[in-house]
């Protein structure tokens, strides 16, 4: 069988052989050894950026590490700056994978990795997705996610697509009549499973429930449906469960890291110990006892082109008390969720549609540090922004351009620049925010 997307990886650089190798070693660690693997693994991260990451070396203040919990706690913040002051030395482009944070959290950045971390990256998905006998070289995945609208854009996402076996469901508009056409598909292709945001797909779920359809009767071939960026509510998991007819799977992640966290088959929220480190923190950055909660914070273990030590990820959690080195369990996560839009011609989009209509604010100076959008009225929306630099015309006019692109024309959009946003009282800021 041709192994299409391991090819496209090794195509753009990634050596997925290494990486699923490395990360089979990691697998053999037994248990009685982990602990002391993780603190090799960490003290071996953590003093490479010391010698080879300026930008860490001075957030430390030393070039030496004396204690874990000594260690500063990386946030947002700190990295809203060039990436190319953040990058560890003898790391050109050419060996990096660059992306951009969703922004979900309201605190946008450039992030890089190393290819080869990347690759490890990548062979903990297909580790963890073939729980469910799922392969990305041959299952069929059912994929609910946006798309840009730029020509180029639409169509590497279209390539990449085609390259990973993905059908693209759009999720900017989720209408009634865009989800028939939805249905239709799922009855003429053989998905093997779902992936996507959990507000569209449990918006899909109760357009099937309106009409009495299960959706294993209409494509048999489904086996398993993940949903992801947004927190699934235990009465939604039931609704999927119940309209889809196969297992929902729950997974945390961040595109700066890896899989956090992923539904195990016997319903744990399994942590990802194998290419992270992931604390849970007090307001004095100190580890709380297990089953308590507190801040999310994360090392990832093989990235050297670019430090997250540390890295406050803005959620808050639990871990389980059964939880060991080897295999933590979260109990729960708090936080993570987005309303959908409802929009003057009867569309609604899910909060994360915003994700696309950011983006075209994000750029590579740290300059907006923050926003959140709220919808005031159906057709009037409020984009509340902190930055050193007040948001030019031609800005303004190219968020607008994107608006009407993404959602759709005649929406009112009014733009403040704050000194600072508000937050829930647990310290997050929620991207997006209804007001109806």
């Amino acid at each position: 069988m041709l192994k299409l997307f391991d090819l496209s990886l090794k195509l753009s650089g990634f050596p997925i052989e290494e990486g699923k190798k490395q990360f089979e070693e990691i697998l053999a660690v037994p248990e009685y050894e982990y602990e002391a693997f993780l603190e090799k693994t960490k003290a071996e991260i953590v003093n490479f950026h010391l010698q080879n990451n300026p930008f860490y070396r001075d957030l430390n203040g030393s070039e030496t590490i004396n204690d874990w919990n000594d260690l500063p706690v990386l946030n947002k913040k700190n990295l809203q700056k060039p990436l190319i002051e953040r990058l560890s030395v003898n790391y050109p482009e050419s060996k990096i994978f660059v992306n951009k944070t969703s922004g979900s959290s309201g605190e946008p950045f450039i992030f890089a990795k190393d290819k080869y971390a990347h690759a490890v990256t990548w062979a903990s998905y297909f580790w963890r997705f073939g729980w469910f006998n799922i392969n990305f070289n041959s299952s069929y995945q059912a994929r609910f996610y946006g798309i840009p609208k730029d020509f180029i854009g639409y169509r590497k996402e279209r390539l990449k697509d085609f390259l990973s076996k993905r059908y693209r469901f759009s999720i900017f508009d989720l209408s009634d009549e865009i989800l028939e056409g939805f249905l239709k598909d799922f009855r003429t292709k053989k998905f093997d499973y779902i992936n996507g945001y959990t507000s569209s797909i449990v918006l899909f779920a109760k357009f099937l429930k309106k009409k009495d359809i299960i959706l294993k009767d209409i494509c048999p071939t489904l086996k398993v449906c993940m949903v992801t960026s947004e927190m699934l509510f235990e009465e939604d998991k039931i609704l999927l469960e119940s309209q889809f007819g196969i297992p929902i799977v729950n997974e945390y992640g961040a595109s700066e890291l890896d899989l956090i966290a992923f539904q195990n088959p016997k319903g744990e929220w399994q942590v990802n110990a194998e290419t992270l480190f992931v604390e849970i923190l007090d307001e004095n950055n100190q580890p709380v006892p297990k089953g308590k909660e507190g801040r999310i914070v994360i090392t990832s273990l093989f990235n050297k082109a670019h430090p997250f030590i540390r890295y406050d990820i803005g959620d808050i959690g639990i871990l389980d008390e059964k939880s060991t080195f080897k295999k933590p369990i979260l109990k729960q996560l708090i936080g993570r969720t987005n309303d959908i839009a409802v929009l003057p011609s009867g569309k609604k989009s899910p909060g994360l549609t915003f994700y696309y209509v950011t983006k075209s604010i994000i750029e590579d100076d740290g300059n907006v540090k923050e926003f959140i959008i709220k919808q005031t009225k159906i057709d009037a929306f409020e984009v509340e922004y902190v930055s050193e630099i007040e948001l030019s015309e031609p800005q303004i006019k190219k968020i607008e351009e994107a608006i009407s692109l993404y959602l759709e024309p005649g929406l009112k959009f009014a733009f403040f620049r704050k000194t600072s946003l508000e937050r829930t009282n647990r310290g997050k800021l929620k991207q997006f925010k209804s007001m109806l």
